[in-house]
């Protein structure tokens, strides 16, 4: 793998659009603007507050299972390690990944599923991305003279495009972000990493919930039960749980891999030699194999079938609905019961929007909090 492609053109020369700010910033010559970016979003409320949002399992089953700041941590590791190897980014890469979950509500993805039926009701809808970039831009206040963190369009075009696409129809508050074209390769490298970094996870974290047994992982995941059996022959009569952790590293470092090669492959392909030139393409360019990329499916359907929708869990759900639904609408009905610096944005933002906000921003911890107090002063 060759370390000289530098294809996001954002080496930090004065001038580089990607580098500039909504307001103007004192330049560090000890830091790079993407690092200062980094520091920003480490500092940040939203960001602590991830270490109290459910990944998959919720906090208060074990201290031992993913946070969405951990997870946060893991994307971080891999999506820097790819960008090094590729020659990219690699302060804008880790940047991206530390942000990228960061307009999760509690709950995980169960929250946010309430969250949006929620608001569509209000013919609103939930977005996590676009949360996210209100989250960076609006509600952290660290600084005298303005709003929000004055990240670069860099980091706040890749904050919004990381995962998906944006049509400019449906979306003209977004017309900033140049939703006609591919976001650079660090932004595209964000998904895949956080791909590799929850399958790996959540395999772990589903044995050590005892709702996964690694016999019947390795009968139904190809890629895990190959790298089983490879640990395997090199570590003979080893206790099948540390052959499993080994197997889990062996999986990550082949998915890796193989978005570092294909992704390299496909840009020497179209003899991209610039940013445009990547922004151009039909397609985003890093993307698995098609040997990995169907490992991989059939790994996630893995996962959706026997530890997402497993019963336990679906009542986790569950529970995640009723709560979540019941704050929305008792803060719809009743919103002078909003703390007063939420309830002054109603007349700007709309009263769904706002209840919603505030909700995104609650770990699972203070949630329930507010749940368990709404209940008692309903039966007063």
């Amino acid at each position: 793998m060759t370390n000289d492609l530098h294809l996001c053109a954002v080496a930090g020369a004065p001038g580089d659009p990607l580098l500039a700010r909504v307001f103007p910033a004192p330049l560090r010559p000890s830091r790079t603007a993407f690092q200062r970016d980094r520091e920003r979003i480490v500092e940040a409320r939203a960001f602590r507050r991830l270490a109290g949002k459910t990944q998959v399992f919720t906090s208060r089953a074990s201290d031992h299972f993913r946070s969405r700041l951990t997870h946060t941590i893991e994307v971080a590791q891999i999506a820097r390690a790819a960008a090094a190897t590729l020659g990219l980014n690699e302060d804008l890469a880790e940047t991206l990944a530390l942000v990228h979950d960061i307009g999760h509500p509690p709950f995980g993805h169960a929250g946010e599923r309430a969250l949006d039926t929620c608001l569509q009701r209000h013919g609103l809808r939930f977005d996590h991305n676009i949360h996210a970039l209100r989250i960076v831009d609006h509600f952290e206040q660290r600084y005298a003279a303005h709003r929000g963190l004055n990240l670069t369009l860099g980091v706040r075009e890749g904050i919004v495009k990381h995962s998906r696409d944006y049509m400019l129809a449906d979306h003209p508050e977004l017309a900033e972000f140049f939703l006609d074209q591919r976001p650079p390769l660090e932004a595209q490298l964000i998904d895949l990493a956080d791909e590799i970094a929850y399958l790996t996870a959540d395999l772990d974290d589903g044995v050590e919930s005892g709702l996964l047994e690694i016999g019947h992982i390795c009968e139904n995941v190809s890629i895990l039960s190959r790298c089983y059996k490879a640990v395997e022959k090199q570590h003979a009569g080893v206790e099948e749980k540390y052959l499993f952790y080994e197997a889990l590293q062996l999986m990550q470092n082949i998915l890796t891999d193989d978005l570092i090669r294909t992704t390299a492959e496909n840009v020497q392909a179209i003899g991209a030699a610039s940013l445009e030139d990547i922004r151009r393409h039909p397609s985003r360019l890093a993307v698995f194999s098609p040997g990995a990329e169907a490992e991989r499916l059939q790994e996630k359907r893995y996962l959706y079938e026997t530890l997402y929708t497993c019963a336990p869990l679906e009542r986790e759900h569950d529970k995640a609905e009723e709560v979540v639904t019941a704050l929305f609408e008792h803060w719809i009905n009743d919103p002078e019961e909003l703390p007063p610096s939420h309830f002054e944005e109603v007349e700007e933002e709309g009263l769904a929007r706002v209840v919603a906000d505030y909700i995104a921003g609650m770990t699972d911890s203070f949630i329930l909090l507010q749940y368990a107090d709404i209940k008692r002063a309903l039966r007063r």
